[in-house]
């Protein structure tokens, strides 16, 4: 089983996150943090993010350990755009849109062994 995290409507073009999520594609967790802390990119930031956020998910919500989680899959999707317009010359406005991503990271890895519950009952009796 995978976990997955999704950041919406990020701020910033889908093909500019593209580009920094296919450096980290198919990469172990680790591998991909520290590549994404030395990449001169705005959308490097968005993208660590999301890929720290799919690990959190996967060890403290579903039992995974945080040495053997990989990246399975990263995708990026173009979200909503916001339209504005530019003052221009002679009373005329000319549009233009803001971009905006969503950032899918799939991670997988091995799970965490599951203890043995003890009883307690066992243990009250013991003790009478």
């Amino acid at each position: 089983m995978s976990v997955v995290a999704i950041a919406k409507s990020v701020r910033i073009a889908p093909r500019k996150v593209g580009v920094v999520a296919s450096l980290v594609r198919d990469r172990s967790v680790s591998d991909a943090i520290t590549i994404l802390e030395h990449t001169p990119r705005r959308s490097a930031t968005a993208v660590r993010k999301a890929i720290q956020s799919a690990a959190a998910n996967a060890d403290y919500n579903h039992g995974y350990l945080p040495d053997t989680l990989h990246i399975k899959e990263i995708t990026v999707t173009p979200g909503p755009r916001y339209k504005r317009y530019q003052p221009a010359a002679f009373g005329r406005a000319l549009p233009y849109q803001l971009k905006t991503s969503h950032i899918r990271v799939v991670v997988d890895g091995k799970k965490r062994p599951v203890k043995k519950k003890t009883t307690t009952a066992g243990k009250k009796k013991e003790a009478k």
